[in-house]
């Protein structure tokens, strides 16, 4: 007959599955916990996007033209990615989109039109007529040189502010 007493007692072989089962665990968590802790060391976490808006241009609307281009540079110096998901004017009648200028075998090249523009943490965005820009309805009574408002909507930085000259296609930089 076996003693009770014999069949609780802990082997050497129980115990060191015992460990081995609870040592798994504390590794895995050791070594998520250094990884982000390195990741915040070297501040790469926690760190949310910091979208600046700058070089706001729009062309003078030519002929009977429905539709002009607007032009911006987009800078985050986060941490973070941001989306930029709509452009409004109040000194616009209608919606504004996003086009995206592709170069093909023509000399025009093919447009399409994006829903939003993802803005990738600490890179900047420069649009132009040809690649990125905003399309929006031509205002007839813009002349070279006014200031146009435009608030660029972001994901998770709000809308921001910023101004764009009025200037003629082919001026760049003017």
């Amino acid at each position: 007959m076996t003693d009770p007493a014999a069949l609780q007692r802990p082997t050497r072989r129980r115990l060191t599955d015992t460990l081995l089962a609870a040592l798994v665990p504390v590794v895995a968590c050791v070594l998520a916990l250094s990884g982000l802790s390195l990741w915040t060391v070297y501040g790469n976490a926690g760190t949310p996007a910091r979208i600046a808006v700058s070089d706001g241009r729009v062309f003078l609307p030519t002929g009977d033209t429905p539709d002009t281009a607007a032009f911006f540079r987009i800078t985050n110096s986060g941490g973070s990615g941001d989306r930029l998901l709509k452009v409004t004017s109040a000194d616009v009648d209608g919606a504004a989109a996003f086009g995206r200028h592709r170069m093909t075998g023509t000399s025009s090249g093919a447009a399409e039109t994006v829903a939003s523009v993802a803005v990738p943490a600490g890179e900047s965005i420069a649009m132009s007529p040809y690649g990125l820009d905003v399309i929006l309805p031509a205002n007839a009574d813009w002349k070279v040189g006014d200031l146009v408002e435009f608030m660029l909507h972001f994901e998770r930085s709000g809308a921001v502010r910023t101004l764009a000259v009025v200037d003629r296609p082919g001026q760049e930089g003017s």
